[in-house]
């Protein structure tokens, strides 16, 4: 597993952010698997890369407006 920068993870397309998060979930599984009660490196970097992703995913979404305010303004 390489380190993943959020410069590099910037770089890549939605679709190839979304494969190498199902990547990722699919190795920290087995990451789990292999370790047994006390935590492990591997499985913390992966978890942070997985929160980057999903972090750098929300972050480019187009912004929605929600909220009390909006609705009064409709009527």
């Amino acid at each position: 597993m390489a380190l993943l920068k959020t410069k590099e993870i910037r770089e890549m397309g939605k679709e190839n952010r979304e494969k190498k998060l199902k990547e990722l979930k699919l190795e920290l599984v087995k990451s789990k698997a292999n370790v047994s009660k006390k935590g492990s490196a591997k499985t913390k970097e992966i978890k942070k890369i997985i929160a980057r992703i999903l972090t750098i995913n929300k972050s480019q979404e187009p912004k929605k407006k929600s909220g009390i305010r909006e609705e009064l303004n409709k009527t």
